[in-house]
């Protein structure tokens, strides 16, 4: 991407690994919310694209084409998940586990680094991940969406007799509720605003459902027996503010939508009255591991959560269709040529 919302082609050399490096050939990208925030409004949250080239897709899966000489967990003709953030390894919040963190950190299509919307693709040997015979190419790149709702649940440590809100039905939200289930959760809602992302959120096993805008929300949800956890997966404003005004005294609210501002208008006083504890939940650190075994054992299921399939040629196609849920799109996948 040379300009906001257009893609063009370009011809590179195959990289080649350094030591611990391996090169992949990439098989499935599939098109995060942030990867649309680049690709239209050249931000995300905090990070700014300014004008250099940037290549998008951090969600990704494909098979390992070659290794560097001192790579040993995996070899050529291994199909992988690739954990797209590669921290220093050396600073504090690397050594102590935090490397989510890190501000080293070299993170797939987040400016400056490009992403993995290529055929090739060279990467750290330490953060590719092998897969079962038996999981597709779109569930290992469906592993770092989940590994987000993993980390979030394991911060807001979700477990039986958790009544969990989500507010946004989209991908982020999808996945938190697969985790938040298969961590014992005794009820889970999700909100949303459009009708086919809560026709889905009912089908993989949501308790309840509800327009975001329904004026009797709070009524219905304390009738529920109250919220112990909420996770706002939309990064608005006025979902933060529902989910403050949501959760029950001594709860917990896990932030993990990024909208396109950098502040956030709510009402900040009523969470510190009731005790709400605010937790932030950036990306995730230790669980790709974690997330590949919940899906190969079968405990969460990924295969109803990509709705639109394109090729690497039909990027522009890909990205217009995601950015705004063209007909009715949930996930969109992007599959290189083989």
């Amino acid at each position: 991407m040379k300009e906001l919302g257009k893609f063009e082609f370009e011809n590179r050399p195959i990289p080649k690994p350094g030591a611990r490096d391996v090169v992949i050939k990439m098989h499935t990208i599939t098109i995060c919310g942030s990867d649309c925030s680049y690709f239209r409004k050249g931000k995300c949250g905090i990070f700014d694209w300014k004008s250099q080239p940037l290549v998008l897709g951090h969600e990704c899966s494909g098979t390992i084409e070659e290794v560097g000489s001192q790579v040993t967990n995996v070899k050529a003709g291994d199909r992988v998940a690739i954990e797209p953030g590669v921290p220093c390894r050396y600073c504090n919040y690397c050594r102590s586990g935090k490397y989510n963190l890190c501000q080293d950190i070299k993170f797939l299509a987040t400016p400056p680094y490009d992403g993995s919307l290529s055929n090739y693709l060279v990467h750290a040997s330490d953060y590719v991940y092998k897969m079962p015979d038996h999981m597709s190419f779109e569930e290992g790149a469906l592993l770092e969406p989940l590994s987000v709702a993993v980390h979030a649940c394991d911060r807001g440590v979700v477990k039986a007799g958790s009544h969990v809100l989500i507010t946004g039905a989209g991908p982020v939200g999808l996945v938190c509720l697969l985790v938040a289930r298969a961590q014992g959760a005794t009820k889970v809602f999700l909100t949303d605003m459009l009708d086919h992302r809560l026709e889905l959120a009912k089908k993989l096993g949501a308790n309840g459902v509800f327009k975001a805008n329904d004026p009797d929300l709070l009524k219905k949800l304390a009738e529920e027996g109250g919220i112990t956890h909420s996770f706002e997966c939309s990064g608005h404003d006025a979902a933060i503010s529902l989910c403050i005004k949501a959760t029950s005294p001594g709860g917990k609210l896990m932030s993990i939508g990024r909208g396109h501002a950098a502040t956030q208008n709510i009402p900040l006083f009523e969470a510190a009255d009731k005790e709400v504890d605010i937790i932030g939940s950036f990306r995730y650190h230790g669980t790709y591991a974690k997330a590949l075994e919940i899906v190969a054992t079968g405990q969460v299921n990924l295969k109803g959560l990509v709705s639109h399939r394109f090729s690497l040629e039909q990027v522009q196609e890909a990205f217009e269709t995601a950015e705004v849920g063209k007909d009715g799109a949930i996930k969109v996948a992007i599959t290189v040529k083989q």
